[in-house]
């Protein structure tokens, strides 16, 4: 018969193993992407109770993960907070920073107030762009709507000084255009028509490099006047949430969003989100506009009947009223 008491000699497990992995618990805190989580856990940046995290480690309620000045307290399934998402559309003249040399305004700065969570940005828009801007307090879904290898479709309302010619349309869409930073290509570019010196078009693409758009018709020769996302992913810009306002989406939406990335919410109590607005403008539980038929991150996305065409139509009507500003 084994001695019960020769079990205090072996060796602890540093971490329960039917807890989480502690890159994805850190991911889930908006602290990191998770492969940048296991950098900075290999790097000794993390520590777990006091002591210092190792690669694989699990944790599990209760225990206190510190990551740099950030500290993560480790809750239940039934505890955990169910991701929040906030759509806003964005005005020209705003930043999508917190920390500006040129103390210009920020899109933080709008934003509800969190308590123990920070609001993640999904992807960016310059100084000089508006349209739609997707925020969350959960760190895994925003890289997995940021991440390269995923593709997430952008779509936009663009304005130029002139006129593509049909070989200029072939060659962005066909070939693409290489710009310094590599070769970029549209999905999908669509002549929107237009009046004197001013012509629109609708374009797609699934990447999200600096400027992209507007140096891709630099390289062409052609000048953005305006420029406006109205699609992201799955998510259209919708036409309720008028120009420097913003929406937070209900739990429905968010289990929608965080399926079609291949998220599970399965383990996630969702509880009633509260808004903790505290004077801000926010519409909570306002619907989204879905852009249905679209396929996983990832895939090639099929045909769909379902556009962002009366998005266009009101970017161009609003961004024609204000044709006046400066760019």
């Amino acid at each position: 018969m084994t001695n019960r008491k020769d079990s205090v000699n072996e060796p602890v497990k540093p971490a329960n193993e039917h807890g989480e992995k502690i890159q994805k618990v850190l991911a889930q805190a908006g602290v990191g992407s998770r492969r940048a989580m296991e950098e900075w856990i290999a790097a000794g940046r993390v520590t777990v109770n006091g002591e210092p995290a190792t690669l694989g480690m699990r944790v599990v309620e209760g225990d206190v993960l510190r990551a740099d000045n950030r500290t993560v307290h480790v809750k239940s399934a039934a505890e955990q907070d169910f991701p929040r998402v906030l759509l806003y559309h964005k005005q020209e003249g705003e930043i999508v920073s917190r920390d500006d040399p040129e103390k210009r305004v920020s899109v933080f700065e709008k934003l509800p107030k969190l308590r123990g969570m920070k609001w993640i940005a999904i992807g960016r828009l310059d100084y000089n762009t508006c349209g739609l801007l997707i925020f969350t307090t959960s760190g895994e879904l925003a890289n997995r709507l940021m991440h390269p290898r995923f593709e997430i479709e952008r779509e936009y309302a663009v304005r130029v000084q002139g006129v593509m010619s049909p070989e200029q349309m072939r060659q962005v869409t066909k070939e693409g255009i290489a710009l310094e930073d590599g070769l970029v290509r549209f999905e999908k570019l669509t002549d929107e028509g237009g009046e004197g010196f001013n012509h629109w078009y609708r374009l797609m693409l699934k990447e999200g490099r600096n400027r992209v758009v507007r140096r891709t018709f630099e390289a062409l020769g052609l000048t953005v006047s305006r420029l406006m996302r109205v699609r992201f992913g799955i998510i259209n810009l919708p036409p309720s949430i008028k120009r420097g306002k913003m929406a937070e989406l209900g739990t429905g939406e968010v289990g929608m969003i965080l399926d079609w990335v291949g998220l599970s919410a399965q383990a996630i109590e969702i509880k009633e989100i509260v808004n903790e607005s505290q004077g801000k403008e926010v519409d909570s539980g306002r619907k989204a506009n879905f852009r249905s038929s679209h396929s996983k991150p990832g895939k090639s996305a099929p045909s769909s009947k379902v556009s962002s065409e009366k998005g266009v139509r009101k970017a161009k009507a609003g961004l024609g009223r204000s044709s006046s500003k400066k760019t």
